[in-house]
């Protein structure tokens, strides 16, 4: 398999192409489901089933499958939730394992209160009933934003994040401290957990090195954030996030819509010996194993996805919603639906990232 190099920003092809849509999760237990993601402000806003037949066909898992779209407030252009109830799963997906396993996925969330958030789970993994690993919080400043002196009155200006890993599902969470993002992470009045849609997904993969990815740019117009680095141990956010050992790092590289600055995907590939499951992240098994964008131009997406012959795409069909899409599957393990939207989202989304200080 020969992979694109990346290509320049300005040469991308114009795919009209969405920020990440929806994170796609398979289950057996919608109602639990339901229930967890409610705390976060997840409402279900559409619900669907179709026959094993039919879900062969669109998915290629021979089960009957109930379909749940779920949205976080107001926000409809990004960042909702796809609960895929399977009667069948193919099986218990990655589940409970150690951090950075490969084949894993992460989806990330604002809140108000990372510290609540971080009590929460340490009570629950106490009982020995429910599987979650919480990283305590840890504050960097990420973008650069603190300047002169330190002290009490020159306040920090600072991001705090934490990681949870559970059976059920991976999340990070951060709160931003003196400043925000207009766009970036809304928190609906009355969220429970106090928490926003998924800004940006989080993908552990199984790949030699980010070449693999390139079609990201070259088939869906995504933007290169910058190209690969090596983030390590020397970093205290991710080595509190990825529980980094001394002498683990991971090459790193984004992508990032034109036309979102929400939606973003951020891929891994550690350094190192880790476990291996992408096996069990194949459409069908339980977790986070499909996700999905939105373009009003899916003819021409999918004549570019069908381009790179080193992808696995399916036919354009309607999915379980009625909406015409299409499958693939790359070589790194990663899946991903993209479905045709021609009406603009209520949500506007932001196509430049704004830094705003605040008290």
């Amino acid at each position: 398999m020969m992979a694109e190099e990346n290509i320049p920003n300005n040469k991308l092809p114009d795919t009209g192409i969405s920020g990440v849509y929806e994170v796609m999760l398979g289950t057996d237990d919608a109602d639990y489901a339901k229930k967890y993601f409610a705390e976060f402000g997840f409402k279900t806003i559409e619900i669907q089933s179709i026959s094993a037949k039919e879900a062969k066909q669109i998915y290629g898992v021979d089960s009957k499958l109930n379909s749940y779209r779920l949205q976080n407030g107001k926000i409809d252009s990004h960042g909702l939730l796809r609960i895929l109830e399977w009667e069948k799963p193919l099986g218990n997906g990655i589940g409970y394992a150690p951090v950075e396993t490969i084949g894993s996925r992460i989806a990330v969330m604002r809140t108000h209160d990372i510290f609540r958030l971080y009590d929460i789970y340490e009570t629950a993994r106490e009982t020995g009933k429910e599987h979650w690993l919480a990283m305590e919080p840890i504050a960097d400043d990420l973008f650069g934003l603190n300047t002169g002196e330190k002290s009490f009155f020159q306040r920090p200006v600072l991001v705090r994040e934490n990681a949870v890993y559970g059976a059920f599902f991976n999340h990070i969470f951060f709160q931003r401290y003196g400043y925000v993002i207009p766009g970036y992470g809304t928190i609906a009045e009355g969220t429970p957990l106090k928490t926003s849609e998924f800004t940006h997904h989080d993908f552990i993969i199984d790949a030699e090195d980010m070449s693999q990815m390139s079609y990201l740019s070259t088939a869906l117009g995504l933007m290169a954030e910058e190209d690969p680095k090596l983030d390590g141990d020397w970093l205290k956010g991710p080595k509190r996030v990825f529980q980094m050992e001394p002498g683990f790092s991971h090459v790193y590289q984004g992508f990032v819509s034109p036309n979102n600055i929400c939606g973003k995907l951020k891929f891994f590939i550690p350094n190192g010996i880790k476990p291996n499951a992408s096996q069990k992240q194949r459409v069908g098994e339980k977790g986070i194993t499909l996700h999905s964008f939105y373009t009003p131009k899916l003819d021409f997406v999918h004549d570019l996805v069908l381009k790179h012959t080193y992808l696995d795409a399916s036919k354009i069909q309607k999915n379980e919603f009625g909406e015409r899409s299409f499958n693939f599957k790359d070589t790194a393990g990663v899946s991903w639906q993209i479905l045709e939207k021609n009406k603009e989202p209520i949500s506007s989304p932001k196509t430049e990232l704004n830094f705003v200080k605040q008290e």
